[in-house]
């Protein structure tokens, strides 16, 4: 199975529980809840995502033709310094293309692995750390993990459909944009009243870093 990669590269987790930790980020080109242009964003079933996944034209990215060959790029920016290896295989919506030998490659290089999924489709096995961020008016497919990560607020998604589903941690995210300010004090505010809840920023556009 050939793998279709936007991008490549090593930073610090910017949000949710691992916020702060070095990974390798492996995003995925493709999403099937949006196209990614534009001119699509106003119909898509998510259209307030702020990342560019189209093509394979990224830092790094390309098409990979098995899974030791995506390995072997990923671990390429890997310090090797101490840690565990960790990868964040992202998107887009790195599930349409992810399986079970790949997660297993991974293992076998020493890498923990991660996924940030939509939550629309259901992931191969042995996933390390699942993160789901459930969108609006989808079928939430994959209602268990590690962490749910709700983007707030979302018309026809609140908190409250997902606080009883099989998570070990719920973080609040304000939704990016115009009204981030906004967003923000609503998140905290919710947070405060319903303490089940964490609050999530996205750390790495304050740090300026990918």
């Amino acid at each position: 199975m050939a793998y279709f990669i936007k991008e490549i590269f090593y930073s610090l987790q910017g949000e949710g529980l691992q916020s702060g930790r070095a990974a390798v980020f492996c995003r995925f080109a493709g999403c099937n809840l949006w196209s990614g242009r534009e001119e699509d964003r106003t119909t898509a079933k998510c259209n307030f995502c702020d990342t560019d996944f189209i093509g394979i034209n990224g830092q790094n990215g390309g098409k990979f033709y098995d899974a030791q060959s995506l390995v072997a790029k990923v671990t390429e920016y890997w310090p090797f310094s101490g840690g565990k290896p960790l990868v964040i295989c992202t998107g887009g919506e790195p599930l349409l293309q992810m399986d079970s030998i790949l997660v297993e490659t991974f293992h076998q290089a020493g890498f923990e692995v991660a996924i940030e999924t939509n939550g629309t489709l259901k992931p191969p096995p042995n996933i390390d750390w699942i993160c789901v961020s459930p969108k609006a008016n989808t079928s939430l497919i994959l209602n268990y993990g590690n962490e749910l990560k709700l983007v707030f607020p979302q018309i026809n998604s609140p908190p409250e459909l997902f606080q009883n589903l099989d998570f070990q941690y719920f973080f609040i995210q304000p939704m990016s944009g115009k009204q981030l300010y906004n967003n923000t004090q609503l998140a905290l505010d919710y947070c405060l009243k319903h303490p089940q809840w964490r609050i999530s920023l996205q750390t790495h556009n304050i740090l300026n870093i990918q």
